[in-house]
């Protein structure tokens, strides 16, 4: 497999992290910055669980990917510069983390170029995005080709990474899907509601496990989406470093960061670009809510 994405890989890995500190709160409504608890909670994130992790992966020997919104980097100076320094990306998760879908298009576009004139302001390259909460819009893609970069990794099409043609260019999609996300085993708050199970870590990382098995057996991209203030709690955080352990012991399972991904699918011969568009829905057959 010698000149596709793998490469002579079973599977590739990414390890990806959402650093979401206050945002996916705040952006249930801006009363909840009172609330002192629930803030601290969020904060563990970047205060926290960022620097647990970033020094596991320098035990580990491997590269990730962390998705920074652009309020978290502007209210923390310098934390996406550190996460770059440690030899990882770091990429566009928007700037209010406020669901694209939740938004008109002239919102859309104005947060996503907010938070890359963030980046831009503290010379943090940035290669590629994920919409918040996954909600890409069909303009989502676009705006992607629009700015230059190379990627996007919110869509579910596939469980490999696949050519995206806009109109503004084509563009690699790594997707992701929420059996490979912390969110649905870990997260829980009083309010706003965000999730309401807490799995044993175990359980997770046996269900991981499971999925990386499979897609070492079909040839898939093993994306993993974890937030710091989740799996940076310390027996998640073993959890993770436990499944990592397994996957470099596999010994055909390459760890790579999103953006090297990106550059090798662009490359690939053996991916068709595909086209976006919405389907066509009879307005007489599906109602508009």
């Amino acid at each position: 497999m010698t000149g596709t994405w793998r490469g002579r890989a079973a599977a590739v890995a990414t390890l990806t992290f959402d650093v979401d500190a206050e945002t996916p709160v705040l952006a249930h409504g801006r009363r909840y910055a009172r609330h002192a608890m629930t803030m601290s909670h969020q904060a563990y994130g970047p205060e926290v669980g960022v620097p647990r992790l970033l020094d596991m992966l320098d035990e580990l020997g491997v590269p990730a990917t962390f998705f920074v919104p652009g309020w978290v980097a502007e209210q923390r100076p310098g934390l996406a510069a550190r996460i770059a320094e440690r030899g990882h990306e770091v990429a566009h998760h928007s700037y209010s983390h406020r669901a694209p879908t939740s938004m008109g298009e002239g919102e859309e576009r104005a947060d996503f170029e907010r938070g890359l004139e963030v980046f831009a302001r503290q010379g943090v390259e940035i290669s590629g995005h994920r919409a918040a909460m996954w909600e890409a819009t069909w303009l989502t893609s676009e705006l992607v080709a629009e700015h230059g970069l190379l990627y996007d990794s919110s869509l579910m099409a596939d469980d490999r990474p696949y050519r995206i043609s806009t109109g503004a260019g084509e563009i690699v999609e790594l997707p992701v899907h929420w059996s490979l996300d912390d969110w649905e085993q870990y997260a829980f708050l009083p309010q706003p509601h965000v999730g309401s199970v807490i799995e044993e870590p175990e359980k997770a990382e046996r269900m991981w496990r499971a999925e990386l098995d499979a897609m070492r057996h079909y040839g898939c991209l093993f994306n993993l989406t974890s937030h710091p203030f989740l799996t940076g709690r310390p027996a998640r955080s073993l959890a993770l470093r436990r499944l990592v352990e397994y996957a470099l012991n596999c010994g055909d399972v390459e760890f790579l960061r999103c953006r090297d991904v990106a550059i090798r699918a662009a490359g690939d011969p053996t991916l068709v670009p595909r086209e976006l568009e919405p389907p066509s829905v009879d307005p007489g057959t599906y109602p508009r809510e």
